[in-house]
């Protein structure tokens, strides 16, 4: 197969004129969708500023800049991005072990591996997740999320700690030593306002409303809660600063995780926003540069790590928008609001930002999807169980390999329970006497060649001659081409002779390579192989 040039893939890569006409489609629809995007996202981006360690400015900045730039270059029409909660669970993590300089420089080199795997079109491999294994990782991120806002939902300081239970189990230990109920009642409060809103009206923002009523409460009852501080007005100046040259090496698994989940959880968005709007498509490699780019920059001013935001992009969708200028728009007008309210937006209690994402981590899991893949299979059941318990104990990106894995074995189980050695039909049989004709069916490969060989080698006495028609073999590796010939060696160690059919062109090379058309006489025409008495009908 041709290759393609390095240069037309690094251009295949680029935004093309038809991205930017197309942000005149509709611009007037474009622009409401970005403002009724940019309400609903500016509580997210608080928070989750606050939950990852480097505060809600922090969340605002990485908004703003990852959400304009990953909309410019990014290869899905309608994708929004910026903090998720499944990126602070892997940046808790890397605050406490690396200060806030470290997850800035993580966040870079996470830009810089987004890119290569950009170049090297590694997106075509998000298609080759199971089901099973998005719904865990959606539910032990939902599951997290949840027990990173109890701290501030009690009303008390966050307790030490990588663990998200063992740090929640602590927060509810101090709260019942000293109980702090306005936090409490606030984040209730707020919680039941997003869900129940939800319910009865899903195209209202209900998230802000939720914020603006908790603080417009604390200010009127002079609440003794703690607030979100002082936030910038403008954008900081970009700067390098936080970079330190020597720590790189130590931080290079972390980058590679935190890239990992950025292409996993944005290739995902951008699946949800095609199924949403159906015949339209994104562009996996167009996906991750837009991504890099996003996460090379946001650091520079003091951003976390960005990924593209499933609930944000289902909101940019279900209002209408039509181009990328929605997404774009979004990012304008929070810094619009960052330039005009900001300090208004320093005085939202933490306790209502933390009800907001009780409620969001509620409305992530799909409880009909989530239910119908536990009744579906036993495997499927558990791979959605392993995956999302793995997500709680161990990280994402380790959840994910462990529910591949696991997906791959059972995989490999079925494939051993779908290969068939059968006797043939009555009429294909050659009507000799002593001889015996046998059909093989399905995927000779390393899990099934024992069991493979010992039915092959186990058959009847009286048996002089053998007939292994293998036309229907769909697939053969090393393992199941030498257990083959094994069962051949010692079937005319017994003096029985094996004649071997229906062999296909592309199962060939792996045959002669382990010597088992040598085995049964050597040559052979194409579709069949001949033995040392003759040679066998195709």
């Amino acid at each position: 197969m041709k290759r393609t040039p390095a240069p037309t893939r690094a251009l295949s890569v680029l935004p093309s004129s038809a991205d930017f006409r197309s942000m005149t489609r509709a611009p007037r629809r474009d622009l409401l969708c970005g403002l009724t995007v940019a309400v609903v996202a500016l509580p997210l981006a608080l928070g989750f500023g606050v939950t990852s360690g480097l505060g809600a400015a922090a969340g605002l900045v990485t908004a703003i800049v990852a959400g304009a730039l990953a909309a410019l270059f990014g290869g899905s029409a309608r994708q929004v991005s910026g903090p998720t909660g499944a990126m602070t669970v892997v940046l808790v993590p890397i605050v406490h072990r690396y200060g806030a300089d470290g997850v800035l420089t993580v966040g870079l080199m996470a830009g810089v591996i987004l890119l290569a795997l950009a170049f090297a079109r590694a997106g075509a491999a998000m298609a080759y997740v199971p089901a099973p294994v998005i719904a865990g990782f959606t539910l032990g991120i939902a599951c997290v999320i949840a027990l990173q806002q109890v701290p501030a939902a009690l009303g008390v300081r966050t307790p030490p700690g990588e663990q998200v239970a063992v740090v929640a189990a602590r927060a509810a230990e101090e709260f019942g030593g000293a109980p702090h109920w306005p936090a409490l009642l606030l984040a209730a409060g707020a919680a039941a306002v997003v869900l129940a809103g939800a319910r009865w009206k899903p195209a209202v923002p209900f998230s802000l409303v939720a914020v603006a009523a908790a603080t417009a409460a604390a200010e009127a009852l002079h609440l003794p809660v703690t607030r979100i501080g002082t936030l910038p007005a403008s954008l900081p100046a970009p700067s390098l600063a936080f970079l330190d040259l020597s720590r790189l090496p130590s931080l290079l698994a972390p980058a590679a995780a935190v890239a990992a989940l950025a292409a996993l959880e944005s290739l995902l968005s951008a699946s949800v926003a095609d199924g949403m709007r159906p015949g339209e498509r994104h562009n996996p490699s167009k996906e991750l540069f837009g991504q890099g780019i996003a996460n090379l920059a946001a650091p520079l001013f003091g951003g976390v790590p960005a990924t593209g935001a499933i609930a944000r992009t289902a909101v940019n969708v279900r209002t209408g928008a039509a181009s990328r200028l929605a997404a774009l728009a979004h990012a304008g007008i929070l810094a619009g609001i960052a330039a005009v309210a900001a300090p208004l937006v320093g005085r939202i209690p933490l306790a209502a930002l933390a009800g907001v994402l009780l409620a969001t981590a509620v409305r992530m899991v799909e409880r009909d999807a989530v239910r119908a893949m536990a009744k579906a299979t036993r495997g499927d059941a558990l791979v959605l169980v392993l995956t999302a318990g793995a997500t709680l104990a161990l990280d994402l990106v380790q959840a994910v390999l462990i529910g591949l894995g696991v997906s791959v074995l059972l995989a490999l189980r079925a494939a051993v329970r779908g290969t068939r050695l059968t006797p043939a039909a009555a009429d294909e049989l050659p009507g000799e006497a002593g001889t015996v004709t046998y059909r093989f069916d399905g995927p000779l490969l390393f899990a099934a060649a024992h069991r493979f060989r010992r039915s092959l080698a186990d058959l009847h006495d009286g048996v002089s001659a053998v007939d292994l028609r293998l036309s229907g073999l769909t697939a053969v590796d090393a393992t199941g081409a030498l257990a083959l010939k094994e069962a051949v060696a010692e079937l005319r160690g017994q003096g029985v002779e094996v004649r071997i059919s229906g062999v296909d062109l592309g199962h060939r090379r792996v045959l002669e390579s382990c010597g088992v058309l040598a085995a049964v006489g050597g040559g052979a025409k194409r579709g069949v192989v001949p033995s040392a008495a003759g040679v066998s009908a195709p």
